[in-house]
């Protein structure tokens, strides 16, 4: 059990580079472009990581694992933005935002350090890594179809509670550095269903639903997080169009990769438990249509 969960959080925690592919939201008719600085910020769910090989015009660290066919980059294509900075990191936690994060070949700077008076969109999610949703995945996965004793059914209720506060906090701050901007808070994939697919995914009947819950309870805070910003912030929904495209679908139809990743759309290989190429299409075509539906830019 103890080396099966040491390889799940290597595998989970290996998050290197993967090399460009632009498709998705930027082969459709982009919108007008309005918006001239854009700062993307968040976890690994933002960067889309990946791992192996190549190496691209990176704006941050190696170890950061952002491919540059991430949702930001894409939106940013779609707009035409001159001005674009993504400081996406992988295992980034909301710490991460105000100091530095040291990863392999670097340090990633502070993401705030990216903001500035003049920018007029930011993208931002993070909270995952706060509450070690990884950590929390590696501890549900299953050599057989049982219940797993270390996946802790606890609904977290009060640590994803607190979270809400400290997600508020992320929020006030990007207002502060950046009080032009317009700020969409983008919320995970649904990369769990409500039933289990035990062996193609191991993680058993009984856990998969609780890991289900568990990304709906982040979500829906994401949600009132957003919702309670007295500054105006949106969320950027992409658990709903992504729903039917989770790690239990073929790799033809699901956006998120099961612990051993197997779609062909990505280059390289997605990292286990992250968005594959086909989810950061989903997730740039989400952000665009709440640009599209949403207020404009003040």
């Amino acid at each position: 059990m103890l080396r099966r969960n040491a390889l799940a959080a290597t595998l989970l925690g290996c998050l290197l580079w993967a090399p460009s592919a632009m498709t998705g939201a930027t082969a459709a008719q982009p919108p007008a472009p309005r918006y001239h600085a854009y700062v993307a910020l968040g976890d690994s769910f933002q960067a889309d990581s990946a791992i192996l090989p190549g190496i691209t015009d990176a704006f941050v660290p190696l170890g950061c694992a952002q491919v540059s066919y991430d949702y930001p980059h894409q939106v940013a294509a779609a707009l035409g933005v001159a001005d674009f900075k993504d400081a996406t990191c992988g295992g980034a936690v909301s710490g991460s935002m105000t100091g530095p994060q040291p990863v392999l070949g670097g340090i990633n700077a502070p993401q705030f350090s990216r903001l500035g008076r003049g920018t007029d969109l930011v993208t931002v999610g993070i909270g995952g890594n706060d509450l070690d949703l990884v950590g929390m995945i590696g501890r549900c996965l299953a050599l057989l179809p049982l219940p797993t004793v270390t996946c802790p059914h606890d609904p977290l209720a009060e640590r994803i509670a607190a979270e809400q506060q400290v997600v508020a906090g992320v929020l006030a701050g990007i207002h502060q550095r950046a009080p032009r901007a317009r700020v969409l808070l983008v919320n995970y994939l649904a990369v769990f269903p409500e039933r289990g697919c035990w062996p193609y995914v191991p993680i058993s009947g009984q856990d998969m639903p609780y890991l289900h819950r568990v990304l709906l309870s982040v979500d829906a805070m994401l949600a009132r997080a957003a919702a309670a910003d007295p500054k105006g912030t949106e969320l950027a929904d992409t658990y709903t169009p992504s729903l039917g495209h989770d790690v239990c679908q073929s790799p033809t139809v699901r956006w998120t990769e099961g612990l051993l990743p197997l779609s062909l759309n990505t280059p390289g290989i997605a990292v286990p438990f992250h968005p594959n190429h086909a989810g950061a299409d989903g997730q740039a075509q989400a952000v665009l249509a709440q640009l599209r539906a949403g207020s404009p830019v003040r």
